[in-house]
């Protein structure tokens, strides 16, 4: 808003001489300004802690503190040094009048002065004022504009990428899980039957042998070839073996298409530990170790939740996203592990006093996190990580599923060499 009138503006005199207070006061309470006044320049300070004017009418000679101290005080203090300061004196030397200027006066107005310059100069400088403090808050306004939009924009990517990536993973393993239940079933379906046939088989051999003890030679060479008492007692065995494979087959096949439920535009009721352990046998690759790094133990706490509302393909990503970050910390180094004390994932989950929540932990001994990385961990592209290694968007989409979503809470508590705990509340309605 542009100045248009002497209306609540603050006007501060500063001199020594009673009687220029007094001339100057009362043009200006005339012109509809709010006057208050000073002595000297410690006077002036002193007043302006309790009450901040809008310009400084100020001398220069004066006692104790004169016009260029009282000035350079002003400047020097981050509440008054936009104030504008007008010196008023009659001392009219040129190397005077720089030396207010450099200590930053907005105008110099040398003894005897006309009133009509001096109303005419002051407000002159109570709109420059307003606009500068005008344009400030435009500025500040459309950086806070600017900042909101970008948020807004970093937020729809993050969205764009997760609804892509779920979505292009949630057709893939579906389509995966459908072409590999119909040949396992038909597999599963049939070693029983080829366990009884088998068994059928062995009875009837058995048979033979019972009334035809005495077999020809080439039937005895062919016993021993085939070293038929332990096959006899090994094919049951087999059997179960490959029932028990085809069986861990299916449960991968079930976990897959678990995590990857496509989701609908409503919650639906959800079992947490279902969507841990599917997020888990995914991620049992990365748990085996190697020849160059230790197998990482996870230690699983449930406690007796109920099905929640929820959107189950995301929150299974966001479980994803937190144990990979765990599981990168924990491979970032082996010279802390050994055989007895050994690299490990804590998963805890339980309900809140009030049952309105429910708490999931998972927490790691890896190498930790400073207090610095800790404030930053859930921003868009941020990444500790080489180039190559991690895009800064795990943890960010994590936080905007759990938060955003699900209207829950995202928590971290970590230091270095301890390891990091991630807190995770979901309300249970």
């Amino acid at each position: 808003m542009l100045y248009t009138s002497s209306e609540n503006n603050l006007i501060l005199v500063v001199d020594d001489t009673l009687t220029n207070l007094e001339i100057i006061s009362v043009a200006l309470i005339e012109s509809g300004f709010t006057v208050i006044t000073a002595i000297n320049g410690e006077e002036a300070i002193q007043k302006i802690k309790s009450q901040l004017p809008d310009l400084i009418l100020l001398d220069v000679m004066m006692p104790r503190m004169d016009g260029f101290e009282t000035c350079k005080n002003l400047k020097n203090n981050p509440l008054t040094q936009d104030i504008p300061v007008i010196f008023m004196t009659g001392i009219t030397d040129t190397d005077s009048k720089v030396n207010a200027l450099n200590l930053g006066a907005v105008d110099y107005i040398t003894k005897p002065f006309q009133k009509e310059e001096v109303l005419a100069r002051i407000k002159t400088h109570l709109q420059l004022r307003n606009l500068t403090k005008n344009l400030e808050d435009i500025v500040a306004e459309r950086t806070s504009k600017l900042d909101n939009a970008l948020r807004e924009l970093q937020e729809f990517q993050v969205q764009l990428v997760k609804q892509e990536k779920m979505s292009v993973l949630g057709q893939l393993v579906t389509g995966i899980a459908h072409e590999i239940n119909n040949p396992v079933s038909c597999i599963y379906g049939n070693l029983g039957h080829a366990l009884t046939y088998f068994q059928n088989m062995i009875n009837l051999i058995e048979l033979y042998q019972y009334n035809y003890p005495e077999p020809t030679a080439e039937i005895e060479d062919t016993i021993t070839a085939m070293d038929w008492e332990y096959v006899r007692s090994d094919l049951p065995n087999l059997i179960f073996a490959m029932k028990e494979g085809i069986q861990r087959i299916r449960d991968i096949s079930n976990g897959l298409r678990i995590f990857s439920r496509a989701d609908t535009e409503n919650k639906v009721d959800c079992n947490i530990h279902e969507g841990i352990d599917s997020t888990l046998l995914i991620l049992k690759h990365r748990l085996k170790g190697s020849d160059n790094s230790f197998p990482i133990e996870i230690i699983k706490e449930y406690g007796d939740l109920p099905l929640i509302e929820c959107f189950p393909g995301q929150l299974n990503q966001a479980f994803m996203n937190i144990l990979s970050n765990a599981i990168d910390a924990l491979e970032e180094s082996n010279a802390k592990y050994t055989l007895e004390h050994s690299k490990q994932i804590f998963i805890h989950t339980s309900l809140s006093e009030d049952k309105n929540n429910v708490l999931i932990t998972i927490k790691d001994n890896g190498t930790g996190m400073t207090d610095e990385i800790q404030q930053r961990i859930f921003e868009y592209l941020f990444t500790t990580k080489p180039v190559g290694k991690g895009t800064g968007l795990g943890l960010a989409i994590a936080h905007q599923i759990i938060v955003q979503k699900h209207q829950g809470t995202l928590e971290v508590n970590s230091a270095r060499g301890v390891g990091s705990e991630f807190k995770i509340t979901i309300p249970t309605f």
